[in-house]
């Protein structure tokens, strides 16, 4: 974090593209096309990275509106977003103070980002906000462990990993999180992916879909 409202992390985003690309080849983007799958109408992305979902976005959907606030990131999401098959609009925000109108999109995405902002019950709140009633929040997140001996090993590293990854957590309990925020969680599914042993404590992650009663 650059300034305040602001977030830069050129070294860590150059990084993140080259390890993305790797996740990817490995089936990373399996998950991602499971995520999307049956979506429809206006979207909300946040945290689009350099918009590794765009290309899994069904006929289905009218707008993506895709919001990233690291340039480096964000610069490749627009180059992404010509190519996509859908409409997608790439912007600079916060997920915890989105620019968009109160209850405007059927669907919210969090991919591979809520571990990492700031303040996740406030960016979980934000996306309550903007998602219509009824609406659908997808999301596929690495996460706390289920298993106590797991999970300790993930806090004790939190605080170093986090300083080195963007900012990003190991050990946040991401489903609690959600169904605080007031989603009811529909579909949850709960597995181990990793690329190497460099993301091992990493490797506990969840997909699925929650519902804005």
């Amino acid at each position: 974090m650059s300034a305040k409202g602001k977030v830069h992390h050129p070294l860590f985003a150059r990084f993140y593209k080259r390890f993305a690309a790797a996740a990817m080849a490995k089936g990373e983007d399996a998950y991602r096309r499971r995520m999307l799958g049956g979506v429809s109408g206006r979207v909300i992305e946040v945290g689009a990275g350099h918009g590794l979902n765009f290309p899994f976005y069904p006929a289905a959907v009218t707008e993506v509106l895709a919001v990233e606030p690291e340039s480096i990131l964000r610069q490749g999401a627009e180059q992404a977003a010509a190519a996509a098959p859908v409409p997608v609009h790439v912007i600079d925000g916060l997920a915890d103070q989105l620019p968009a109108e109160t209850e405007s999109f059927d669907v919210g995405v969090a991919s591979l980002v809520l571990c990492s902002v700031d303040d996740q019950r406030a960016a979980l709140a934000e996306l309550h906000r903007v998602i219509r009633p009824g609406g659908e929040l997808r999301f596929y997140e690495h996460v706390l462990a289920q298993t106590s001996r797991f999970a300790r090993r993930q806090h004790r590293v939190d605080p170093i990993w986090t300083r080195f990854a963007g900012g990003c957590h190991i050990d946040r309990d991401t489903a609690a999180g959600i169904e605080a925020a007031g989603f009811e969680i529909e579909e949850i599914d709960r597995f181990l992916f990793s690329t190497s042993m460099l993301d091992k404590l990493a490797s506990p992650q969840m997909l699925g879909r929650a519902r804005r009663a």
